[in-house]
């Protein structure tokens, strides 16, 4: 305790590591003195003898920014506690410096350590502390080391540690203190920049940073130029890479600055290019970056207009081929010579570690070019297009060679491979049909041979005649087979060779075995520590996971098409054995794939599929339930009366939501209907109907009655001469999907896929054909009312026709004869918040989750159980009207609340109790098994009945006698 043995223990150990050189960082007698002088700095720091602080502490420093991170990683933890129980010390050199250490220390710790340095830093108010002296930094006289550390450290635990982010971006003063400090000087911005991007690692954090507006678009946009220094630029790029994580943050950020941007990433991706070939380290880092960013060209928008505007073509072919930037050639050389120029390109092995990014991005701009675009010089383009195929053909001539002796090149040729099938596919003509000449010229001396051995290969594997291979050469070998497929002059030889069995055969094997691949897995260039450290962001991935099926779907669809096979066709392409099974097994797995949580992306392939064998839509699970009600006349409000007297009755709601068109405004007088029109012809109410819709006389029975299958249904079977008919009505009823379906247009690369939903029937445009009120029990709400009727009860207007096709209980109750049926208001048992989610399960098909991630983390347990107990009250009613879909999804839900939040389990399990729910309860009591002890010692047991309290000792003992496995008693 003695002050001055302290301080002479402080200049011991500064000198001492003063004397360590870079040759002795691993000397035995350094390794050995590491625990004790960690030790010794724990000791001094916990003192808090105010001299000596600022010594310690900086010899904290100084430890840190030497010891090798295998080193520092074994006795470093014990560091933690001390330096982030001084950041609100008053003396800012010690804080600052304390700061400083943590930051290295924290930077270099082993994530296996990750939770128990997050219970020091929760302990010890670290976040909080930092934010708040990041705060008082505008309001008093600070320095900027002050503001650069504690920023700094902030912004390496909002990057590791997920849980801490919510107090950052959910602080308004911290915010604004940070959009005003960035305007200033640039030692602030890379500060402010790196913080931005750690808060944005949180979807919510992005979208209030986004929520900012144009203010912080144009000061990142600035930071991106040239001039500010490298490590300004760099961050600014890492910034926009966070705030695009996802098609909807990057579209919401390219409508606030899409061409200052773009004009951005362009200039990253040339400014080194205007003196000197050479790259210097940090120019290479600020290239990366901006390659990075431009991957946004992965999503559709009109960003790629302002990319080919800046010639993206030739800064992608400056990237490419290193003496191409200085030499000359005219746009009228010959193919042959243009493959001479692009293989000797090649050759030079230029920039290797931006060729993937080359690859990806000039892929993504070419499936999501315009029909008829042409570029501005047509030469850039079709050199690029002759190396990606060059790359392809290697890529398929080497497999093994490469793989063995190259394994980044083989990566890269994955992207390349990718790129080719892109532009082979591109919706572009002028992409596609140079794509496919210039790919089949580059395969003419041995193209056949290749494309027997990738035929061979997928035979093999779906038939298992050999072990599973490297999952990069099956998804290289299958981008392969399906470039060929889209090759005029192979077609031929892959159907007689029955290639369309093959990709049956391939995607059967996928579905049986669930083999599935994600890019990531074999992109290492796509990999970044953005991915692996986001949060509180849902959004699904166009591809995703399974882009095996994908890519035999875009080939099956293209040999269907070329071949004209359809009905009765199908057998010449597939062999007359194979009919049976593609009619009744693949229709049925690709329905499935529609139904099921697949990609957007196959299920948009699969639909497209299904329009060569006569399905016509979108297969939904919601539609499936809703579809019982087409043949249900009782319950119908609406008739079609065609010309020849012929009516159908309908729902009026169903109509509404599905195809509006159909409906006449309200506003319009009968007598203006058929001039507005060439569906409906006049409109009149009826006894036995509210409305009777006649049509006109242009509109085909069978047709119409097929159209209605669609509403319904989600889909429609018809041959081909209905569908000629069926095109023509769905265009005068604006039904722009199911047209592009009867048109078999292949789909729109990361296009939405079409999810029915009817929740808009429960705002003005479904209210007319309400013919029923569900009322919940009371509520919490305060001041609640109704804007369509003067009831004073928490109620929702609703249509029976929903409500019976969702709940058999229901359609029993309403066909039952007794008073219920006939009754205006239905009275349900449970809460509003309750009600509110069963009655957003009836339209839409999906139960409401509550919140996740941050938000949830950071509720209190009483906020928390506010929102569990709706699925608790939903669990009991989904038991008493027979709903197993929702009794499953809300017993999810519980136990996913529980597994985040175990002091929950105590007061779901009165709840649970309380509504007779005993297997939820057992459930409940489960979770608290093993805090039994701790429960019996605070009392909290006390607050349950006999029952309840036995209930968790027996869980508890079968939790002993498992061997503490939870999951076994759940």
């Amino acid at each position: 305790m003695d002050i001055e043995i302290q301080r002479h223990v402080i200049h011991c150990l500064s000198a001492f590591l003063d004397s360590v050189s870079a040759d002795k960082l691993h000397h035995p007698l350094l390794k050995a003195s590491v625990a004790d002088i960690i030790a010794a700095l724990v000791w001094i720091l916990q003192s808090n003898k105010g001299s000596i602080l600022s010594m310690a502490a900086n010899v904290t420093v100084k430890l840190g920014g030497l010891l090798p991170k295998s080193i520092l990683q074994v006795d470093a933890l014990d560091l933690i506690n001390p330096l982030s129980s001084l950041l609100s010390t008053n003396q800012t050199e010690v804080a600052i410096s304390c700061a400083a250490a943590l930051n290295l220390i924290l930077t270099n710790i082993s994530m296996k350590s990750a939770k128990e340095v997050w219970d020091i830093l929760e302990k010890t108010e670290s976040v909080s502390q930092v934010i708040g002296n990041l705060r008082s930094f505008s309001e008093c006289v600070k320095s900027f080391e002050y503001f650069q550390q504690m920023a700094l450290l902030l912004s390496t635990i909002l990057w590791w540690w997920s849980p801490s982010r919510y107090s950052a971006w959910s602080d308004a003063k911290l915010m604004k203190d940070l959009n005003d400090l960035i305007k200033q000087d640039v030692c602030h911005k890379v500060a402010v920049l790196k913080l931005y991007s750690a808060v944005a690692l949180c979807g919510n954090g992005a979208k209030k940073l986004l929520e900012g507006g144009e203010a912080l678009s144009e000061q990142m946009v600035q930071c991106m130029d040239n001039s500010h220094p490298y490590s300004v630029r760099i961050e600014a790029f890492k910034l926009a890479q966070c705030l695009t994580i996802n098609e909807q943050k990057c579209l919401q950020l390219m409508n606030l600055s899409c061409q200052p941007i773009i004009k951005a990433i362009i200039s990253g991706m040339s400014d080194w290019s205007s003196h000197s070939r050479k790259v210097t380290k940090d120019q290479m880092s600020l290239l990366v970056e901006a390659c990075r960013l431009a991957l946004i060209s992965r999503w559709a928008g009109e960003h790629h207009i302002y990319f080919w505007k800046q010639k993206i073509d030739k800064i992608l072919l400056d990237l490419l081929l290193e003496k191409f930037h200085n030499d000359s050639y005219e746009d009228s050389i010959s193919l042959e010579e243009q493959i001479v120029i692009a293989k000797e390109g090649l050759s030079a092995n230029y920039l290797l570690s931006l060729r993937s990014y080359v690859w990806d991005i000039l892929g993504w701009l070419a499936i999501h070019c315009g029909e008829d675009f042409n570029p501005e010089t047509e030469f850039h383009l079709n050199i690029l297009i002759a190396c990606a195929c060059l790359t392809f053909v290697e890529a398929i001539q080497r497999w093994h060679k490469i793989y063995e002796n190259d394994i980044a090149g083989t990566f890269r040729s994955e992207s390349a491979t990718r790129a080719v099938l892109m532009m082979i596919y591109s919706p572009c003509k002028y992409i596609a049909s140079k794509s496919r000449f210039i790919l089949s010229e580059i395969l003419k001396p041995k193209g056949l041979e290749y494309l027997n051995i990738l035929l061979r290969f997928l035979d093999n594997l779906s038939s298992g005649n050999f072990a599973i291979p490297d999952k990069l050469q099956i998804i290289i070998y299958l981008m392969g087979f399906i470039c060929y497929s889209g090759l005029e002059e192979y077609e031929v030889w892959i159907i007689k060779q029955k290639g369309v069995k093959t990709l049956f055969a391939f995607m059967r094997w996928c579905l049986s075995n669930h083999f599935q691949v994600e890019r990531l897995n074999f992109a290492p260039h796509l990999h970044n520590m953005f991915h692996e450290n986001i949060c509180c962001s849902g959004s699904r991935e166009w591809e995703g996971n399974d882009i095996l099926l994908l890519y035999s779907l875009l080939g099956l669809a293209e040999l269907i098409k070329h071949s004209g096979c359809v009905g009765n066709d199908l057998d010449r392409i597939a062999g007359k054995n194979t009919l049976d099974h593609i009619e009744a097994e693949l229709v049925i797995k690709l329905q499935d794939i529609c139904n099921n949580n697949c990609t957007p992306g196959v299920q948009w392939f699969a639909t497209y599929v299904l329009s060569y064998f006569g399905f016509y839509g979108f297969p939904s699970n919601l539609m499936k339930r809703i579809g019982k009600a087409i043949n249900d006349k009782d319950s119908a409000d609406l008739q079609f009366i065609l010309t020849s007297g012929e009516c159908f009755s309908v729902h009026g709601v169903v109509v509404a939501i599905q195809c509006p068109s159909l409906l006449p405004p309200e506003k319009l007088l009968p007598s203006e209907i058929s001039d507005n029109s060439s569906v409906t012809g006049s409109m009149e109410v009826t006894k036995d109907f509210q409305k009777d819709i006649r049509l006109s006389a242009h509109v085909d029975r069978q047709a119409f009655a097929m159209l209605l299958e669609y509403i319904y249904l989600g889909y429609l079977q018809a041959g081909e001469e209905l569908v000629e008919k069926l095109r023509t009505l769905a265009k005068c009823c604006n039904l722009r999907p199911l047209l592009r379906m009867l048109c078999r247009k292949p789909p729109k690369w990361g296009a939405t896929f079409p999810s029915p939903d009817l929740s808009a029937a429960l705002g003005p445009s479904g209210q007319r054909f309400s013919d029923l009120i569900l009322e919940a029990k009371e509520t919490k709400l305060l001041d609640w009312t109704c804007g369509v009727c003067s009831l004073s009860m928490p109620h929702m207007h609703v249509h029976k026709v929903v409500l019976s096709a969702s709940c058999d209980y229901l359609r029993a109750l309403f066909r039952s004869g007794m008073q219920e049926s006939t009754s205006q208001v239905i009275k349900v048992s449970i809460s509003w918040e309750a009600m509110v989610k069963l009655v957003d399960y009836f339209y839409s098909g999906n139960l409401p989750k509550p919140p996740l991630g941050c938000i949830w983390n950071n509720m209190s347990s009483e906020e928390k159980i506010d929102e569990v107990q709706p699925y608790v009250e939903l669990f009991w009613l989904s038991e008493f009207w027979i709903m197993e879909d929702v009794q499953e999804a809300c017993s999810d839900v519980i136990v996913s609340c529980l597994d985040s939040a175990r002091q929950l389990a105590i007061k779901i399990l009165q709840i649970a109790a309380n509504l007779s729910l005993w297997n939820l309860a057992e459930v409940a009591a489960a979770y608290m098994a093993p805090l039994y002890r701790q429960l019996c010692d605070s009392g909290e047991l006390e607050t349950l009945d006999e029952v309840l309290a036995e209930m968790v000792r027996v869980a508890s003992v079968r939790f002993s006698q498992m061997g503490g496995d939870q999951f076994q008693l759940i």
